[in-house]
């Protein structure tokens, strides 16, 4: 019966909520749709997406944003086999935040701490949802602490990099089947923890003109291992067999690893006002899909290497900035992400899909230090077809997310001692 627990163990591999993109990256607006971000060096916030290019920044600079996130599409049951409707929006609004502070220590030295979203989301459903069985709420998230230091080499080189801790959360809640399976159960299972793991960020900035810039950066991947004894109520005839066999009181152990992944970009400046810019990364998915799971508190621990089939997830985005004059700027941008799941496995818990990012913004400079920003961004991921079947407790249950799409609105502020960086001909640009 040990079987059974350690299947607890595994669902939570498909727990970790809607992904805002191929992967389950999470990435702030700014209305560029992220293009460019490892070589634009135009705020604080650069010292995440490339450390290196830090030492394009003048003096000290602070860089805080603040992000909503409204997700769109319904679920739309086709087979339910006990029953049940489409659960409502499952993750409706939800924030996000980032702030960034690079410190001068010296014309060619800098460090950098900044503290951001970066992982996951959160879902929840309505209490006679059809896939009830499978998830009724369910999280994972991950708050990333960069801190980090670059050093500049030569006039055009600069190279920089530094630890990366992620904190972060699981939570997971599912409703249990009847004995014999009635769809009638309102028995519920829930699992919560909160961890720590550490990694490492490394990147280089190459400048070969003072119009272009060349940016690349390595994150290391981040391992982190959750336990927690599943907590149960309302169990009626599965809670007397689970008693039996000693499973109630069963520690869950999980270990995952946030992937490793690569970031490329350039940026070019066409002239005075127009700005140019792209990327490409990679991000190795497919690891995420192998963990290892295990029990404690019995006679027999038993632990097994899950794998589900996950995909590495690319990403190509391009991107435009236009200075209206020597205060306003826009920006633009479109980006693509690959799947981290084919269409076969996509699974209730995960309605993900290969997606196309547009995003606007706006750039004010308020004064030389200090500068405002608003951008919209919106990810469509189209019609998400699942059809999952775990066994008799679950139930097969087949239908579709309709024309999913994700709505991104964020507010910004940069602030730098010795003036703030404004788009194209950077440097400092005053009223």
């Amino acid at each position: 019966m040990w079987a059974m627990a350690l299947a607890t163990g595994l669902m939570i591999l498909s727990w970790a909520g809607f992904c805002e993109a191929g992967g389950l990256f999470m990435e702030l607006s700014n209305g560029l749709a992220g293009a460019g971000a490892a070589a634009r060096a135009q705020d604080a916030s650069a010292l995440y997406k490339n450390p290196a290019s830090m030492g394009h920044l003048e003096g000290n600079q602070f860089q805080g944003t603040l992000q909503g996130l409204y997700f769109q599409g319904l679920f739309n049951p086709e087979v339910a086999q006990f029953g049940g409707g489409g659960g409502g929006n499952p993750i409706g609004l939800a924030p996000g935040a980032g702030v960034y502070y690079v410190h001068s220590l010296g014309k060619d030295f800098k460090v950098g701490i900044g503290l951001l979203s970066t992982f996951g989301l959160a879902l929840g459903y309505e209490q006679e949802w059809a896939g009830r069985y499978y998830v009724k709420q369910a999280a994972l998230i991950g708050v990333t602490v960069p801190m980090v230091a670059s050093y500049q080499l030569t006039e055009r080189i600069s190279i920089g990099g530094g630890p990366n801790v992620m904190m972060a959360y699981l939570r997971k809640t599912a409703n249990l089947n009847d004995l014999p399976p009635t769809g009638s159960g309102a028995g519920e299972m829930s699992v919560r923890d909160t961890t720590a793991g550490v990694g490492g960020q490394f990147g280089v900035l190459y400048e070969p003109t003072n119009m272009t810039r060349i940016g690349v950066t390595y994150f290391s991947p981040i391992t982190l291992n959750f336990s927690d004894t599943p907590a149960f109520s309302d169990l009626g005839t599965v809670g007397t067999l689970l008693q039996n066999n000693g499973l109630l009181n069963r520690t869950v152990n999980l270990g995952l690893t946030v992937p490793q992944h690569v970031l490329f970009s350039a940026y070019h400046e066409l002239n005075a006002r127009w700005a140019i810019m792209g990327d490409f990364g990679w991000e190795n998915w497919s690891r995420f899909g192998s963990a290892e799971v295990g029990l404690t508190g019995g006679v027999l621990n038993p632990s097994v290497t899950a794998n589900i089939d996950y995909n590495d997830v690319y990403h190509v985005g391009i991107g435009s900035q236009y200075k209206l004059n020597s205060q306003w700027l826009l920006n633009c941008g479109f980006a693509y992400d690959s799947s981290m799941v084919s269409a076969a496995n996509r699974q209730l818990a995960l309605p993900t899909g290969a997606s196309y990012k547009f995003g606007i913004g706006i750039n004010w400079l308020k004064s030389q230090n200090i500068k405002l920003g608003l951008s919209y961004e919106v990810a469509y991921l189209g019609n998400l077809s699942v059809s999952q079947n775990r066994g008799p407790l679950a139930g097969q249950v087949s239908g579709e997310f309709k024309d999913v799409m994700v709505h991104y609105l964020a507010v910004s502020l940069a602030w730098g001692s010795q003036g703030v960086s404004f788009g194209p001909s950077g440097g400092h640009t005053s009223l």
